[in-house]
C-alpha cells in the first residue's frame, strides 16, 4: 500500500486542521486568535488564501495572502541566495625542487590571483630521480611559499611528504 505524497511548502486553506489559529490579515495587521473556520471565511471574503506561515507556534500563525504570489517570492529569495553563494575550489600549483627564481614568481602571481578569487591552493612539489635524496630542499621551498603568503593566507594542511611528492594546502584568510 502506498502512502499519499507529502506536500512540500506551507499548508493552505482546507489543509489547515488545527482548531484555532493566530490570524494576520492581508494588510499585515494582527487580528488575534480565532477558530480556523472563521479565519477561512475572512480569507474567502478578501478573495485570498489562508496560509500557515508558522506551524510550530502555539497557536499556529496564519496569514491571508495570495498563495501563488507568496510561492513566487519564496523562489526568488532562494534564487538570490544561490546566486550570492561562492563555491570554494581547490586550485593546484605544481612546483619542482630546483625551480628558477622567475618561474617561482610566475607561479606566485597565479597563486595571488587564486587567493583574490577566494579559492584554496594546493601546492604540489614533485620529486624525480635523485631529487628524492634531498627532501629538505623541497621543505625549504614550501616554507618559502608559506612565508611569502603569510599575511594573506593560512596553512590548512602543513607540508607533508606523500610518496614522490610533497603537498601543502593554503586557504585565503
Amino acid at each position: 500500500m502506498q502512502t499519499p505524497p507529502t506536500k512540500d511548502g506551507p499548508r493552505i486553506n482546507q489543509d489547515i486542521k488545527v482548531p484555532r489559529v493566530l490570524l494576520i490579515d492581508h494588510n499585515g495587521e494582527k487580528q488575534g486568535i480565532m477558530p480556523t473556520s472563521a479565519a477561512l471565511e475572512a480569507a474567502e471574503e478578501a478573495g485570498l488564501d489562508l496560509v500557515e506561515v508558522s506551524p510550530t507556534a502555539d497557536p499556529p500563525v496564519c496569514k491571508i495572502l495570495d498563495y501563488g504570489k507568496y510561492r513566487f517570492q519564496e523562489q526568488k529569495k532562494k534564487a538570490e541566495a544561490r546566486k550570492k553563494q561562492k563555491v570554494v575550489e581547490i586550485k593546484e600549483i605544481k612546483l619542482r625542487p630546483n625551480i628558477d627564481k622567475h618561474d617561482y614568481e610566475v607561479k606566485a602571481k597565479a597563486m595571488h590571483r587564486f587567493f583574490d578569487e577566494g579559492d584554496k591552493v594546493k601546492v604540489t612539489l614533485r620529486f624525480r630521480g635523485r631529487e628524492m635524496a634531498h627532501p629538505e630542499l623541497g621543505m625549504k621551498l614550501l616554507n618559502q611559499v608559506k612565508a611569502d603568503f603569510e599575511e594573506t593566507t593560512r596553512v590548512e594542511y602543513e607540508p607533508r611528504m606523500e610518496g614522490r611528492q610533497m603537498i601543502m594546502i593554503l586557504a585565503p584568510k
